[in-house]
């Protein structure tokens, strides 16, 4: 009860103003050391992103920010819904051209919940929740969509199109033609000059820097010389990433919106090592339930509201961004909505606050596959399914954030305690749809 009327009584703070614009900035398979925001980032990428880092010094970075999903097509399901992505069987990754179905239409989006507080909202970029129609992002609570509907393509034009890898407007293919990474912040600012007149709700689905490593020439030119060939392709990405999202911050500038836009940067996963990502100082990669694979860098931006050059340690997951989202749109959270993530806008307000305790879990292949939960700087985990066994490992985060010394001997009532949280919200939970 506390919790609510802290959120309401900010609400009704804001509320006086003008609703603000929401634009969110988001990467694929980036590492958590390459931002120069992070705190223990690796200096020659923290060169190549000077707008994420201005953008992050100008509002409050999450340093304990994670996703949902390890793997790119279930965090953003949890993402969007507000929603454990388990809870409705949207574990694992949409396969390529999979004509079945997509996340689930009983779902309610971002989108669903802002248009009826008057927003205009608009996808552009990846979307890779479902290729059937009624699975695309026009019946899935966005009025625009300029992108494409698999998980990744070519960052060059395409010398014969394949119908979920062409970049489509609002249903219809649209020609070869440009880098992928500048069509999306090109589309983005489309849509905010065409918008502004009017409270809107953006997301920006970069596909930089997932694979292929296909970075613009002039890009690898102008970095020199990075490590090996991989990780300078892949540092090429991340310039290029870091270009469009300055095109499109300038955007706002430019229309007299920055001060009345909350923008939020973030990445759908743990970096992607095979492609040149680094971790440090987390363990593991992309598709894990370790650090490395769920943890993610997080900043954001409202210059109305939140103080510039703050930070936060308190535990976030990008399911708290659809609460967030209502109530800074001056809309009430609905409890039938049975939402898991809970409203940041006491910490944006005042970034010094603390969330209220909570546990946060992870789960990838179903009831068999690996699991783990996080409460406070604890954090259990159970690599089932794998070669390490399914052996409870503990660690306490705030003092060995790699995982690196297992605790588990050492605190069995906490190990306990964990564990069974983590059955409980098992017990709640579906096995995976495809």
């Amino acid at each position: 009860m506390k919790r609510i009327l802290i959120a309401l009584s900010l609400v009704g703070a804001i509320a006086g103003a003008a609703p603000p614009n929401i634009v969110v900035l988001f990467s694929d398979d980036a590492g958590y050391a390459d931002f120069g925001f992070q705190a223990k980032g690796d200096p020659a990428l923290a060169k190549l992103t000077p707008r994420l880092t201005a953008l992050a010094r100008e509002g409050i970075v999450f340093s304990n920010a994670y996703v949902s999903g390890a793997v790119c097509s279930p965090s953003r399901a949890g993402l969007f819904t507000g929603r454990y992505q388990q809870r409705f069987g949207h574990e694992k990754n949409i396969p390529p051209n999979y004509m079945k179905g997509g996340l689930p239409l009983s779902e309610k989006f971002i989108g669903d919940r802002l248009k009826p507080l008057g927003y205009a909202t608009g996808l552009i970029g990846k979307w890779h929740l479902g290729y059937p129609v009624e699975y695309q992002p026009n019946r899935r609570g966005f009025d625009h969509f300029f992108g494409i509907l698999q998980g990744a393509r070519s960052y060059f034009p395409l010398k014969q199109q394949q119908p979920h890898q062409v970049f489509q407007l609002n249903g219809k293919a649209t020609p070869e033609g440009g880098y992928t990474t500048d069509r999306i912040g090109d589309g983005a600012c489309d849509f905010i000059r065409s918008h502004k007149e009017k409270p809107f709700f953006l997301f920006v689905a970069f596909t930089s820097p997932h694979g292929p490593l296909q970075p613009k020439p002039e890009d690898v030119k102008a970095i020199g010389k990075l490590g090996g060939p991989k990780r300078l392709n892949y540092a090429g990405l991340v310039k290029s990433l870091d270009d469009n999202c300055g095109k499109i911050l300038d955007c706002l500038d430019k229309e007299g919106l920055a001060k009345n836009t909350l923008v939020v940067f973030s990445n759908d996963n743990g970096g992607q090592t095979l492609t040149g990502a680094i971790n440090t100082p987390l363990r593991g990669h992309k598709g894990e339930v370790v650090e490395g694979g769920i943890r993610v860098p997080m900043a954001m931006r409202w210059p109305s509201v939140i103080p510039a050059g703050k930070s936060n340690d308190s535990p976030v997951i990008t399911l708290d961004w659809l609460p967030t989202f209502v109530e800074a749109a001056g809309g009430k959270v609905e409890a039938e909505w049975k939402l898991d993530g809970l409203s940041l806008l006491p910490v944006l307000k005042d970034p010094a606050a603390a969330l209220p305790a909570r546990p946060l879990f992870w789960r990838t292949g179903g009831s068999k596959g690996p699991v783990a939960v996080r409460e406070g700087d604890w954090k259990l985990v159970q690599l089932r399914g794998k070669k390490e066994g399914a052996k409870a490992e503990l660690y306490h985060l705030k003092d060995d954030v790699s995982e690196a010394k297992n605790l588990a001997a050492e605190h069995p009532d906490k190990l306990k305690a964990l564990e069974a949280k983590r059955k409980a919200w098992e017990a709640e939970l579906v096995e995976p749809l495809w």
